[in-house]
C-alpha cells in the first residue's frame, strides 16, 4: 500500500498522532516532526511553508519514499499544499484537514500580529499552552489537552514566531485550482482557527474535492473524535490501496 504521510501543525509534533495508530494496520504510517517542533524542537526553525514543503520532501526522499498519500493539519496542511505545488507527481492522495489556503486566517481568535507580541511578553510555555487549548472545543478541559499542550510546550520562542511568520507570509490560493490529485477536506464546525470560509474555498475550489464535516469538534478532531477521525481517512484513502491481501501490521514513525 502507498505509505500515509502525517504533517502536523503549529506547535505539534509526531507525538499527536497516538490515536491514529489504526491507520498503520494496512499501511506504512510516517508521522513526521518539524524542524523546531516536538521531537525536532533542538533544530533550527524555519520560517517559510514553501521551505517547510521542500525540506520535508528532501527528508523523505533520503528514506527512499518517494510517492506517498498525504495529510497535513493547520500549518502542516499549508506544507502539504506546497509539496503537491513542488512534487505533483509524487502525491497519490491529499487530504487537508484543518486548514486553508490563506496564512493570513480571516476569523482566527486572534491577529497573528497578536500572537507574536503576545508569545514575547508571555513565554513559550505559556503560549502553547494557552493556544493549543483553543484547538479543543472545551478547551483545557478536553481529555486530551494535557497531552497536546506538553507536545506544544516542546516549541521554543524562536520556533512559534517563525511559525507565525511562516503562516502570515503565505497563501496558497492561486494553486488550488492547479491541485490535480483527490483531495478529502476534513474540518470540525466548531474550529476556532480556520472558518467555514477557509473550508469551502478547499472544498469548491480544489477540482476533485471532497468534504467531511464532523460535528461537536474544534481543531483538534482526531484527538476529540479519534473513530470518526480515523473511518473518514480510512475510507478516503482505501480504493487506492486496495491489494487483494490481506493488512500488514507496518506502521513507522519519523522525525524529520
Amino acid at each position: 500500500m502507498t505509505p500515509l504521510v502525517l504533517v502536523h501543525g503549529f506547535m505539534g509534533g509526531s507525538a499527536q498522532w497516538a490515536l491514529q495508530a489504526p491507520l498503520g494496520a494496512g499501511r506504512a504510517v510516517i508521522a513526521l516532526d518539524l524542524p523546531g517542533f516536538g521531537a525536532n524542537a533542538d533544530l533550527s526553525p524555519i520560517d517559510a511553508i514553501p521551505d517547510f514543503a521542500a525540506r520535508t520532501l528532501a527528508r523523505l526522499t533520503a528514506r527512499g519514499v518517494d510517492r506517498f498519500d498525504l495529510l497535513g493539519h493547520s500549518m502542516g496542511g499549508m506544507i502539504v499544499q506546497e509539496m503537491v505545488r513542488q512534487a505533483p507527481d509524487r502525491v497519490g492522495r491529499l487530504i487537508l484537514y484543518g486548514t486553508g489556503a490563506q496564512g493570513v486566517l480571516p476569523g482566527r481568535f486572534e491577529p497573528i500580529e497578536t500572537s507574536m507580541a503576545r508569545a514575547r511578553a508571555e513565554g513559550a510555555a505559556a503560549t502553547a499552552s494557552r493556544i493549543s487549548a483553543t484547538w479543543f472545543l472545551h478547551r483545557e478541559d478536553a481529555a486530551h489537552y494535557p497531552a497536546c499542550a506538553a507536545i506544544a510546550r516542546n516549541a521554543g520562542l524562536e520556533a512559534i514566531l517563525a511559525g507565525l511568520a511562516a503562516m502570515r507570509d503565505w497563501s496558497g490560493e492561486d494553486h488550488l485550482p492547479r491541485v490535480a490529485c483527490e483531495t478529502l477536506v476534513l474540518w470540525g464546525d466548531r474550529d476556532r482557527t480556520y472558518g467555514w470560509s477557509q473550508i469551502e474555498q478547499l472544498w469548491r475550489t480544489i477540482p476533485s474535492a471532497q468534504l467531511a464535516v464532523v460535528p461537536g469538534c474544534a481543531h483538534a478532531v482526531h484527538m476529540e473524535r479519534p473513530e470518526i477521525f480515523n473511518a473518514l481517512v480510512e475510507g478516503f484513502l482505501a480504493p487506492l490501496g486496495l491489494s487483494g491481501g490481506p493488512p500488514s501490521e507496518a506502521q513507522s514513525k519519523a522525525s524529520l
